[in-house]
């Protein structure tokens, strides 16, 4: 049973996952070309001031291995479709965990709550303070920091979710079940924003303060010559809101294209009744 139901999981990532590639591929990859133009067209600028400016300029030509065309094809196609994969098989896990433990739901209802759980502890809940950012917004002496601090978040999240629904199987006697879940939910939005709250911003990261001055994020500003006029603009805002609200529909769609098609399936594959665990009978 267990392998029927991973095996029908990472076929639901899977497909999940082809669904997210064409809507990344047709919204997203043209944003991220704009991106990496604006990266270049900066990058000669700034080359532009250092020469103008007397300073050494290393004269750096990098030949990337793919190409734009591999990368925004292949690339992100690959890349989407291992993610969807990873993330079915991990759905179904939690699944089977999850499965007559935590109510008298059907296959069906607890593979639509799950698949919304895992859109919110995986994307949501981090992107919330670490939004998806497109090429050319991020400092590369910075990286590392930047992937600790999210994956912090990130664990933290799926942490906060465990210990909640604990809390609430541990209240539903005492409280009823619309009570506990109320009170569970509100713990794990407090946990989560009071750790969204320690946790510093991209911007005020002391790498980032010391040679960027202390902003909100890492977005690019204009670049000024020595007389403080602006010789090439700030990264287009508009570009980063959108680019952010295609990842975020993306992890949406993909999650809930997760759920959708493994529900059917376990639906199936059970029976269509609840499934309860039932506690051992102390001898």
């Amino acid at each position: 049973m267990e392998k029927r139901i991973i095996l029908r999981g990472a076929l639901a990532g899977l497909a999940a996952g082809l669904v997210a590639f064409i809507f990344a591929r047709i919204f997203a990859e043209p944003l991220i070309q704009q991106a990496v133009d604006y990266e270049s067209g900066r990058d000669e600028a700034q080359h532009a001031l250092d020469s103008a400016a007397g300073a050494a300029v290393a004269d750096e030509h990098s030949h990337e291995l793919f190409s734009r065309t591999v990368q925004g094809n292949v690339g992100i196609g690959v890349g989407m479709l291992l993610f969807g994969l990873a993330m079915g098989a991990l759905f179904a896990v939690a699944y089977m965990v999850c499965l007559g433990r935590v109510g008298n739901l059907r296959p069906r209802s607890l593979a639509l709550i799950l698949a919304g759980a895992g859109f919110l502890t995986f994307y949501f809940v981090p992107f919330l303070k670490y939004p998806a950012n497109p090429p050319a917004v991020g400092h590369e002496e910075t990286i590392g920091q930047r992937s600790a601090y999210y994956l912090i978040l990130l664990l933290a999240s799926i942490a906060f979710l465990i210990l909640a629904t604990v809390l609430g199987q541990r209240l539903k006697p005492r409280f009823g079940t619309w009570n506990a879940t109320v009170i569970a939910g509100a713990a794990f939005v407090v946990a989560t924003a009071v750790l969204g709250f320690l946790l510093p911003s991209f911007g005020d990261l002391p790498t980032n303060v010391a040679d960027y001055g202390r902003h909100a994020s890492e977005t690019p500003l204009p670049l000024r010559n020595e007389a403080g006029d602006i010789v090439f603009p700030g990264f287009d805002a508009d570009l980063l809101y959108t680019f952010r609200l295609y990842s975020l529909a993306a992890q949406l769609l993909l999650w809930s294209a997760i759920g959708l098609i493994f529900a059917p399936l376990a639906e199936r594959l059970l029976g269509g009744r609840p499934i309860r665990v039932e506690a051992p009978v102390a001898a």
